[in-house]
């Protein structure tokens, strides 16, 4: 059925939507597009600051009839109305019963457990490509790994990506942070996005969480506690299982690790350890006397900040015949925040505008970027400046 729309943003709004919007109307003049969100007043004061030539659409996050009606008008939906285990599944819903594609930007493992749950068999059966975890999380961790595979012709036993990145956290962040709260043990395995019975003994013996400070002689550097490390690696283990139920295997009991890299071992102590004391003050009712102090929905930061940004992705990767390759991944711009308002953009028009995404167009299901987007996606992005690059 011909849509009206190639894309729609939604959560427009909000500071990373406000992001989208003035990406998509400098860079792509001749796109289909429109915004939307659920205050008309609001959406209409985005569309006039930003001098957007789009139309806007009213849809509450609640309504799941006005939501299929957005739905039923675009090729893609782009949301960014975090956290969205409170605002995102009837979205979703909608998006699967109208033939929708849709990517996000959650970081909400959790909530995507569950989008598995509901909606994979049926997006899979009508050639619905759902594929969360487009911003910072998890781009460049999955299509890093991705194209770090794809530089080998043989097996790839382990890959370890060491993250640098300098930006801040917005509001939005923050609140989502606070939302989840204590993980259950569900969400603490390490492979709760993977389908049942595709995780081996060694896979779960070489996959725990946890970091150590080390040094990495490759890299010229100390490894610690992974930010996003506890997000991004399970929508990597899903990559790579589906990659093997797709007949494309990584590797035979292939692992991956998420590090932080940092340039001296104090550093990596300082702020391994402000992590760690940072996500158990998230868990506990301490929580509530700090959240006052933070940011709140809707802002972010300067766009001096955001300019300043920039993040860098390592990856090390073993081959099962012992060789070593090193690849690496770079983006300017806040990646919180710019380079996640691009990641995603790219993203959604990869499926709004792609004639050859894997699989074919009739296939479908609760995908990642790795395996609904692939090759296609990274052209892209090289294409929108996010470098790619074989080191050794």
């Amino acid at each position: 059925m011909e849509k009206k729309y190639e894309l729609i943003v939604y959560g427009a709004t909000g500071f990373t939507g406000q992001l989208c919007g003035k990406y998509l109307n400098k860079n792509y003049s001749d796109l289909t597009w429109a915004i939307a969100g659920r205050n008309k007043d609001k959406l209409e004061k985005v569309k006039a600051d930003l001098n957007l030539s789009c139309d806007v659409i009213i849809a509450d996050g609640g309504d799941l009839d006005a939501l299929r009606v957005l739905a039923g008008q675009t090729k893609v939906v782009l949301s960014t109305a975090g956290p969205f285990a409170r605002y995102g599944s009837l979205l979703v819903q909608a998006c699967v019963e109208e033939g929708a594609h849709y990517t996000d930007i959650t970081g909400e493992n959790h909530w995507v457990r569950g989008l598995i749950e509901k909606h994979h068999e049926e997006a899979a059966s009508k050639g619905i490509r759902i594929i969360p975890s487009c911003g910072y999380d998890s781009i460049p961790s999955d299509i890093g790994a991705f194209f770090t595979v794809s530089q080998f012709d043989k097996p790839v036993k382990r890959i370890d990506v060491y993250q640098e990145a300098l930006g801040t956290a917005s509001g939005g962040t923050t609140e989502t942070m606070f939302s989840m709260g204590k993980l259950t043990k569900e969400m603490r395995d390490p492979f709760v996005l993977n389908p049942k019975g595709t995780v081996s003994a060694e896979q779960r013996e070489n996959s725990k969480d946890g970091f150590q400070i080390e040094k990495i002689e490759a890299l010229e550097g100390w490894s610690g506690m992974g930010l996003m490390a506890v997000a991004n690696t399970r929508v990597v283990r899903r990559s790579a299982a589906l990659m093997e139920q797709n007949q494309k295997p990584y590797g035979n009991n292939f692992s991956f690790g998420e590090h932080g890299l940092f340039q001296t071992k104090r550093l990596a102590r300082i702020a391994s350890y402000g992590l760690l004391t940072a996500f158990i003050v998230i868990s506990t009712p301490i929580k509530y006397l700090v959240r006052p102090f933070l940011l709140k929905p809707g802002e972010g930061p300067s766009q001096e900040m955001q300019d300043k940004g920039w993040f860098r992705s390592t990856f090390v990767a073993q081959a099962e015949d012992g060789e070593i390759k090193i690849c690496s991944l770079y983006g300017s711009g806040d990646p919180g925040y710019k380079s996640t308002s691009k990641l995603v953009c790219e993203s959604a028009l990869t499926l709004a505008k792609a004639e050859d995404l894997p699989g074919g167009n009739e296939y479908g299901g609760v995908l990642t970027s790795a395996v609904g987007l692939g090759d296609a996606l990274i052209n892209r992005l090289k294409n929108a400046e996010i470098e790619f690059k074989v080191i050794k």
